[in-house]
């Protein structure tokens, strides 16, 4: 059984050359890749594959209709949630092993719905007032680097 060191959900994406490199970065490090439905693409466009290169053959990934259906197939592990919107920063949680990260759509970022209720495990990562948001890629980046950092799963990659 396969057994992630993080679940990065990908929350009704648009864009498959995001979506791509996502799965990248999740074979990188050996994280699972969901994609919560609707997508902006089909699962078969040339461009998700062409942006996760060679490499999608190796990446562990689930599509799953619903918000619902994702709470079911993880299971009950920690979920955090990245948004703008949040208060708290990225920095100041407490990542572990098979914790789920949580990133909106492109143009929409994560429902208010889905934020309810977690301003604790709601994160932001900082930037200028002068752009509106970071690149999604740039975001999974950020975070799971983050996180591996914390726990030292950096040191299982080498």
């Amino acid at each position: 059984m396969y057994d992630p060191i993080l679940h990065i959900v990908l929350y009704e994406p648009e864009i498959p050359f995001n979506a791509g490199s996502v799965g990248r970065t999740c074979v990188a490090i050996g994280a699972k890749l969901w994609l919560v439905r609707p997508l902006g693409f089909q699962i078969d466009d040339r461009r998700l594959k062409r942006a996760g290169l060679d490499y999608w053959q190796y990446l562990v990934w689930e599509i799953v209709d619903n918000y619902p259906m994702l709470l079911e197939r993880l299971g009950p592990r920690p979920m955090w949630f990245f948004s703008k919107r949040a208060s708290r920063l990225y920095t100041e949680a407490a990542f572990q092993p098979g914790d789920a990260l949580v990133f909106g759509s492109e143009t929409r970022g994560l429902p208010p719905s889905l934020l309810e209720g977690q301003a604790e495990r709601a994160l932001r990562i900082p930037i200028s007032q002068r752009v509106r948001s970071l690149n999604l890629t740039v975001s999974v980046g950020v975070a799971v680097y983050e996180a591996l950092r914390q726990f030292r799963g950096l040191r299982s990659l080498q």
